[in-house]
């Protein structure tokens, strides 16, 4: 069946049959008093694309794209993601090393990621905010 945004939204209540947690067990198992790992509380990639569709379908783009980064982001590790995070920081990397951390996102399979540290990059070298 098709994801109806207007329908369908909140994915949580109305169609729980969608969404896993990260090790796969259905989203109805989660309740007060099971059997639950705290890994399982996280969001899914695909939990996360699935409300960048509904995110897209009601008009809110930006909010679709910041969830399909989520999505990808989801399986970079998260010492990756605070390096990356700090080289964004005003003044504190080079062209050449924003350019490094897009390629080592695509090999991670996070392209819609590497994009924004390219457009990053491109932003700070016209604002002056790269290092020298």
């Amino acid at each position: 069946m098709a994801l109806d945004a207007s329908r369908d939204y909140p994915l949580g209540t109305r169609r729980r049959d969608l969404l896993r947690t990260p090790s796969g067990k259905p989203f109805a198992a989660l309740a007060l008093g099971a059997d639950v790992d705290a890994a399982d509380l996280r969001a899914t990639p695909d939990t996360l694309r699935l409300q960048a569709e509904v995110a897209r379908d009601t008009g809110r783009s930006q909010l679709a794209d910041n969830l399909v980064r989520a999505a990808e982001l989801a399986s970079v590790p998260q010492e990756t993601i605070l390096a990356i995070y700090t080289a964004l920081r005003p003044r504190r990397s080079t062209a050449a090393e924003l350019e490094a951390w897009a390629a080592r996102l695509e090999e991670l399979g996070a392209p819609a990621n590497a994009a924004f540290v390219r457009e990053a990059g491109a932003v700070y070298a016209e604002r002056g905010l790269l290092a020298l």
